[in-house]
């Protein structure tokens, strides 16, 4: 699928997880969040929790075709409606753009 993508950059989302949220952040996560982002042209491509350390409890990355797509979405209604529901779980939210590398990025 990336095959294709000229310029890809990657969305990478960073956040702690509440404490008391647990298998509703899941739910929310798998069954509406990532499809959503998909429906939306973009691409998961990693997931990473911080077991030690003073990081985030997630880092989160996101595929798109190019940096446009991306900026459209950051714009969007749907985007700011996703995560007014996803603060339900989480706390200290922070995203960025950058250039697509495989593998782990900060």
């Amino acid at each position: 699928m990336m095959d294709d993508y000229t310029n890809p950059v990657k969305l990478l989302l960073s956040y702690d997880m509440l404490p008391e949220a647990g298998q509703e952040y899941y739910q929310f996560v798998l069954g509406r969040y990532i499809p959503t982002m998909q429906s939306l042209g973009l691409q998961m491509s990693e997931a990473w929790s911080t077991q030690y350390g003073n990081g985030p409890d997630r880092l989160v990355g996101f595929v798109a075709r190019d940096e446009q797509s991306v900026f459209d979405l950051l714009e969007s209604d749907t985007w700011r409606l996703l995560n007014d529901q996803l603060f339900n779980y989480i706390t200290n939210f922070n995203y960025k753009v950058i250039p697509y590398k495989q593998g782990f990025q900060i």
